[in-house]
């Protein structure tokens, strides 16, 4: 039975990216190789032997974590005690990656965490991700992201453009606060 209502009509799905349909797979398919990797080891050599593997790649991950995250604190440390920015990270966080993929269970990800340890293949990899990142921002379209890192301006209502700098007047009488302004 109808009631004369119009049937709604939705627009149709948008498609699926590649990185949704895929990345799932793929995750399927490194659990299963890891999987298939242990048990193979393990009739080589001994389930022992991968237990002792396994627990070294954990401490080591863990010791690569907590040197990469010290690493990290003081350079922020010394760059707040200059009064200027942090100088790049130098690899910390591709040797808190590869400590990360250390802890994880598995062989494969013990070789590619104890590769990105390396220091020439920490520099290959931050320099290579540096270049890729810049050339994404510079290649942004308007209205993206990296447009608006490209951009520092204040939009209004209207549309128009409004470039400026904010000043703040403040009375005299108050006393002066003996922290350094944040600019410059």
């Amino acid at each position: 039975m109808t009631t004369g209502a119009p049937t709604p009509t939705y627009p149709a799905r948008p498609r699926r990216s590649r990185l949704r349909t895929f990345l799932p797979l793929g995750i399927a398919a490194w659990l299963l190789l890891e999987i298939w990797l242990l048990t193979v080891v393990a009739g080589a050599a001994s389930g022992f032997t991968v237990f002792l593997l396994l627990l070294a790649g954990f401490v080591l991950g863990a010791v690569a974590i907590k040197r990469a995250g010290r690493r990290a604190f003081q350079n922020l440390n010394q760059a707040l005690q200059r009064g200027t920015a942090p100088s790049s990270g130098g690899g910390n966080g591709l040797m808190m990656l590869g400590g990360l993929l250390l802890m994880i269970p598995g062989l494969i990800s013990d070789v590619v965490g104890l590769v990105l340890l390396i220091p020439p293949v920490q520099k290959a990899l931050s320099r290579y991700t540096e270049r890729t990142v810049e050339r994404r921002l510079r290649e942004a379209a308007p209205g993206t992201l990296g447009d608006a890192f490209q951009q520092a301006r204040m939009h209004r209502p209207d549309g128009k453009v409004v470039q400026g700098e904010v000043i703040r007047d403040e009375p005299r009488d108050t006393p002066q606060d003996p922290r350094r302004p944040l600019t410059g």
